[in-house]
C-alpha cells in the first residue's frame, strides 16, 4: 500500500504542480504561449489515451512488472523535463512523462485490489484515494515553493528521490499478479479505443483555440465518436477482447465509471480555476496560492484514510450521496466569489469540497473494483481512471472556454 501510495502521489502531484511554474518556465525558455500550454496538454493526452492500455498490459504481463516499468519511465522522464533546455524538449520529455502516468495510475489501483481480502479493500482504497487527492491538491503548494526557493526545474527533480525509492519498496514488498485468462492483447481493440481516445481528448484540448462550434473540433468529436463506436461493434465480437463490455452490465460498475468522470469534471475544473483565481485576480504569490488550498488539503489528509472504515459500516450508496452532495454545496458556495470576496468566503466552500471529495472517491473506486471479477482487475481499473482523467479534461476545455467568453463579456466592468 506504501508503495502504490508513493507512486500515486508522484503522478497526481504533476498534474498540478507544473501549473505553478508555467511563467518560470515561459521567461527561461523563451517559448510561445501555445507552446506553453502543450507542456500541460502532452502529459493530458497520452496519459488520458494510453491509460486504458496500461490496465491491460499489467493484467497480460504481469502488474508489478509492468507498473516497475511505469516508474522507470516517470522517473527518466522527469530527469529529462528538468534537463531540457527548449520548449521542444519539455514538450517530448512531458509526453513520455504521461506514458509512465498511464501505467502507474491502473496498476496501482489494480495491485491493490489484487492484494487486499474484500472487507480490508474499501480501506485500502480510502488510503489510496486520499494520497490521489492530496497529490492534486498539495500541487499548488509545493510547486510555489520550489520555483521561488529553487527553480523551474525542482517541479520535475522532486519525482526522482520519489521515483526510485518507490522502485525499492516495490521490489521488496509487492507480489507479481495476472489475469490467466487473458492469452493476447485484442490489438484492434487496442487501436481503436487508444484512437478514439487520442480524438476525443484533441477535440476537447483544441476546443479552446478553435471553439466548440468550429468544424476543426466538431471534426475531431465526429472521428471519436465513430471509433469508439467501431470499438464497441469490434469488441461485441472478440473473442478475448480488450475491454469486456459485460462490465457495462453492471449497474454499479457503469454508475461508478459515470460518478469518476463528473467529479473528475468538477475537481479539476476548480483547482485549475481557484490557482488562476487567487494568482491573477488576489495577486498572491504561487507560495500564498497554495497555502490558500490548505482546507480542501488538510479535508482530504484527515477524512479519506477513514472513508474506508464509514464504507464498510453504512454501506457505500449513503456514503457516495453525502459526498456528492457535499462537494456540490461547496461548488455552489464558491461559485458566489467575486473580486472583491474576502479569504473567510472562500475556505469553507473549499473545506466542504474536501470533506466530499473524501468520502465519494474511495467508495466509488471500491464499488467499481468489487463489482467485477478481480482478475480482470487491471482493465477494470484502466477504465474507472479513463473516466476520471477524460472527466478532467472535458471539464478544463469546457469551463477554460466558459471562463474566457464571461472573461471578454464582462471585461468593462
Amino acid at each position: 500500500l506504501f508503495a502504490m501510495c508513493f507512486a500515486l502521489f508522484m503522478i497526481m502531484l504533476d498534474n498540478t504542480i507544473v501549473n505553478v511554474a508555467l511563467p518560470s518556465i515561459q521567461r527561461d525558455l523563451k517559448t510561445s504561449p501555445g507552446n506553453l500550454q502543450w507542456t500541460i496538454d502532452a502529459y493530458i493526452l497520452t496519459f488520458a489515451v494510453l491509460i486504458l492500455l496500461g490496465g491491460k498490459l499489467g493484467d497480460r504481463f504481469g502488474r508489478k512488472r509492468m507498473f516497475l516499468v511505469g516508474l522507470g519511465i516517470f522517473t527518466l522522464a522527469s530527469m529529462l523535463c528538468a534537463l531540457s533546455t527548449s520548449d521542444g524538449q519539455l514538450i517530448a520529455a512531458r509526453a513520455f512523462q504521461g506514458v509512465g502516468g498511464a501505467l502507474l495510475n491502473p496498476l496501482s489501483l489494480s495491485i491493490i485490489a489484487a492484494t487486499f481480502p474484500r472487507k480490508q479493500l474499501p480501506t485500502a482504497i480510502g488510503i489510496w484515494a486520499g494520497v490521489s487527492g492530496l497529490g492534486l491538491a498539495v500541487g499548488p503548494l509545493a510547486g510555489g515553493f520550489l520555483v521561488e526557493q529553487v527553480s523551474w526545474s525542482a517541479v520535475f527533480w522532486i519525482n526522482v528521490p520519489i521515483g526510485v525509492i518507490a522502485v525499492l519498496v516495490t521490489l521488496w514488498a509487492v507480489q507479481e499478479s495476472r489475469d490467466a485468462t487473458t492469452r493476447h492483447l485484442d490489438l484492434p481493440g487496442t487501436g481503436l479505443v487508444t484512437l478514439g481516445l487520442l480524438a476525443l481528448v484533441w477535440a476537447l484540448i483544441k476546443s479552446g483555440s478553435h471553439g466548440w462550434g468550429s468544424a476543426y473540433t466538431l471534426g475531431f468529436i465526429g472521428l471519436a465518436a465513430t471509433l469508439l463506436a467501431a470499438f464497441v461493434w469490434w469488441e461485441r465480437r472478440s473473442s478475448d477482447p480488450m475491454l469486456p463490455l459485460s462490465f457495462f452490465r453492471i449497474r454499479a460498475f457503469s454508475v461508478a465509471s459515470a460518478v469518476v468522470a463528473l467529479v473528475g469534471f468538477g475537481m479539476f475544473g476548480v483547482i485549475f480555476f481557484v490557482s488562476l483565481y487567487f494568482q491573477n485576480v488576489k495577486d498572491y504569490s504561487p507560495l500564498q496560492a497554495g497555502i490558500r488550498s490548505l482546507p480542501m488539503t488538510m479535508m482530504l489528509m484527515a477524512l479519506a484514510p477513514l472513508a474506508g472504515k464509514i464504507n464498510a459500516r453504512i454501506g457505500p450508496r449513503l456514503q457516495l450521496t453525502t459526498g456528492m452532495l457535499l462537494s456540490s454545496a461547496g461548488l455552489f458556495g464558491l461559485s458566489r466569489i467575486g473580486v472583491h470576496s474576502s479569504y473567510n468566503a472562500i475556505w469553507p466552500f473549499y473545506a466542504l469540497m474536501g470533506a466530499g471529495l473524501s468520502f465519494a472517491m474511495p467508495a466509488v473506486s471500491a464499488t467499481g473494483m468489487a463489482a467485477v471479477d478481480p482478475r480482470k482487475a487491471g482493465v477494470a481499473s484502466g477504465v474507472i481512471n479513463a473516466s476520471r482523467q477524460v472527466g478532467g479534461a472535458l471539464g478544463i476545455a469546457v469551463l477554460g472556454s466558459l471562463g474566457a467568453a464571461l472573461t471578454r463579456s464582462r471585461w468593462n466592468d
